[in-house]
């Protein structure tokens, strides 16, 4: 597999932040300016959601109940189930970084892009994402200070109406703009993509540069983090086997199964490091290390997994004529986003 170039990236930017982090007047420009990125990274995707699309992929409520099951309430299950591991393979602080991450809501954009990659149902993984990162912005805050209230975790009506304001707000502006503006942005997706992708490596950057400051390195020995990189390796690997063969015990399509695998086992860097600054504050880079690395992970190992089933054998073949002529109920019926 060729490296990723946006991996790369990220990496370059926890390399930067670690060399030049801001400081000052230099951090709280920085602050204010991932702020205003993540607001206008959901406005984009408010925008680029068809409300068609939205209302359509509501029929398909078997699909979204089983992403948001997987994403809030097996995700979760794990992440409780580690707090065995401490102190002895993970440290306190850690543990409740990598619970954090367990919380946040599936992505959007590379659950769409590994889909298609796939040949799944891409629509159905437009709306899931979508749904996914519309329900964490209320329950991720509220699992957060259930299950890490005595952390650390400054849950409060405040932080959640600055969460609401942040990602919801911009996402109904996007929608409600989409009729104006929706053909602007198709027409100029690929620029607006390196857009949603620079506003999360701003974020990074901030977030990693304020722990520089804190001295986030310092509280973290290679073995602890090697240790945490070995236990989210088997955390993806139990998910991704889960929502697919649990998914195929449910009675799901291939399509449709592809599209809950992305889905129901990635986590959100664009949600999770927005909801991290509100909710730890200052302990906030500590926090999201988890996350950032199982991101990096999932981004790796599903693009492997999405280039294979693209290379199914039931996909390269020609489908026979009877399933042409009867479709499997809650599936596309044309070929999708190849």
């Amino acid at each position: 597999m060729p490296i990723d170039l946006y991996i790369v990236l990220l990496l370059g930017t926890v390399g930067l932040a670690a060399l030049f982090p801001a400081r000052g007047t230099g951090a709280d420009v920085a602050s204010g300016a991932s702020t205003a990125a993540i607001a206008f990274l959901f406005f984009l995707y408010g925008a680029r959601l068809s409300t068609r699309e939205a209302l359509d992929g509501l029929k398909h409520w078997r699909l979204h109940v089983t992403v948001l099951a997987c994403t809030f309430v097996l995700f979760p299950v794990f992440g409780l189930a580690a707090r065995g591991l401490v102190p002895v393979v993970l440290t306190q602080p850690l543990y409740q970084g990598l619970l954090f991450l367990t919380l946040v809501p599936s992505t959007i954009q590379s659950s769409i892009a590994f889909t298609s990659i796939a040949r799944g149902n891409v629509p159905a993984a437009i709306c899931a994402g979508s749904f996914s990162s519309l329900a964490g912005i209320v329950v991720t805050p509220l699992l957060a200070a259930g299950l890490l209230g005595g952390d650390g975790v400054g849950f409060s009506v405040d932080s959640l109406v600055k969460i609401v304001l942040q990602l919801l707000v911009p996402f109904l502006a996007g929608q409600t703009l989409r009729r104006w503006i929706g053909g602007f942005i198709t027409r100029h997706k690929r620029i607006l993509g390196l857009v949603d992708r620079g506003s999360i490596l701003l974020v990074v950057y901030t977030a990693f540069s304020e722990g520089m400051t804190q001295g986030i390195w310092h509280q973290v020995s290679p073995a602890r983090l090697a240790a945490l990189l070995g236990v989210e390796a088997v955390l993806l690997a139990v998910m991704l086997v889960l929502t697919w063969y649990g998914s195929k015990a449910l009675g799901f399509g291939r399509e449709d199964r592809i599209a809950i695998q992305f889905a129901g086992s990635k986590k959100s860097l664009a949600s999770g490091l927005p909801m991290a600054s509100v909710l730890f504050g200052s302990q906030a880079s500590l926090a999201v290390l988890p996350l950032m690395l199982f991101h990096q992970m999932q981004l790796m190992v599903c693009a492997v997994i999405a280039k294979r089933r693209a290379r199914d054998p039931e996909v390269t073949a020609d489908p026979p004529e009877e399933s042409a002529a009867h479709p499997v109920q809650g599936q596309p019926q044309n070929r999708v986003l190849r």
